[in-house]
C-alpha cells in the first residue's frame, strides 16, 4: 500500500474494539471470532461479534442472512440485532467488491461505523471479522485498515496452520503494521491435523505478537470448545 492510502498511526485502541483478519481466506477466522466471543464471556465480560460485509448469504422470509454472521450473533451476549451485526448482507458467493456491483449496492463506512456504536452500548468488546486477508479490499475504496483505524482497533491475526504460512504471517504481520495498525495478537486455526510443534515454535519466535491459543483441528466448528483454547487476558 502507497504512503497516500497509508493510515496515520493514532493513539492505542479504544476499549471494546479487535478486528479480526487472517493469513488468507478459509483459514478460520469465523471460528476463531466466535471463540474469541466465547473466551471473552469467560472473563465475565459482555462481548458481541460484528461481520460488517458478508457476500454468500442466503434468502430468508426474515431478509439475506450469512452463515458466519449467524454464527456471530449466536456467540453474543447480549443477543445483538443482526442488521446490526451484518450491515450488507451481500447474496452472490464471491468477493464483497463483487457481490456488492451485482448487488448494485455501495458500502458506506459511514453506516458500518453507526452500527458498530450501537453494538457497543451494550457490550466491553466488540469482535469485528473482516473478509478474505488484511489486504483484500472489504469493498470498493474500503480496506480493512481504514475501517480498523476508524474503529480504533486492534488486529487480531488469524493464521491457519499448514505448510507455507510463517510467510502468510510475517507478510500479515508487516502490512498491518505498516498500515499503522496495533497486532495485538495472533490465534493459530489447525488445519493440517499433522502440523509440527517446531513449525509452530517458529511462528511464536517470528510474529511480533502474543498468540492466543492454537484451536485444535475438528471435524465440525465448536466455538464454545475453541474458545476454552484461547486466553484472552491481555485484550
Amino acid at each position: 500500500m502507497g504512503d497516500a492510502n497509508k493510515v496515520a498511526r493514532g493513539p492505542s485502541q479504544a476499549a471494546g474494539s479487535l478486528m479480526v483478519t487472517g493469513t488468507d481466506t478459509g483459514v478460520g477466522k469465523t471460528l476463531a471470532s466466535a471463540a474469541l466471543l466465547h473466551a471473552l464471556r469467560g472473563r465475565g465480560l459482555r462481548a458481541v461479534g460484528m461481520k460488517p460485509v458478508a457476500s454468500g448469504c442466503e434468502g430468508t422470509p426474515e431478509g439475506w442472512r450469512n452463515e458466519d454472521a449467524l454464527a456471530l450473533q449466536a456467540a453474543s451476549v447480549p443477543s445483538p440485532e443482526y442488521a446490526d451485526v451484518n450491515p450488507y448482507a451481500l447474496p452472490i458467493p464471491t468477493a464483497p467488491q463483487l457481490a456488492a456491483r451485482a448487488a448494485g449496492v455501495q458500502v458506506d463506512i459511514d453506516a458500518i461505523l453507526a452500527a458498530h456504536a450501537r453494538l457497543a452500548v451494550g457490550a466491553d468488546r466488540v469482535v469485528v471479522e473482516g473478509a478474505g486477508g488484511w489486504m483484500a479490499p472489504l469493498a470498493d475504496g474500503l480496506e480493512h485498515a481504514t475501517l480498523a483505524s476508524a474503529l480504533r482497533a486492534g488486529v487480531v491475526l488469524v493464521v491457519g496452520l499448514r505448510l507455507g504460512c510463517l510467510s502468510h504471517a510475517r507478510l500479515s504481520a508487516r502490512a498491518i503494521d505498516a498500515d499503522g495498525l496495533r497486532l495485538a495478537g495472533w490465534i493459530g486455526s489447525t488445519l493440517d491435523p499433522s502440523f509440527s510443534q517446531e513449525y509452530l515454535a517458529l511462528l511464536r519466535d517470528s510474529l511480533p505478537a502474543p498468540c492466543l491459543g492454537v484451536i485444535p483441528h475438528m471435524r465440525g466448528p465448536d466455538p464454545r470448545a475453541a474458545g476454552r483454547a484461547l486466553d484472552v487476558a491481555s485484550l
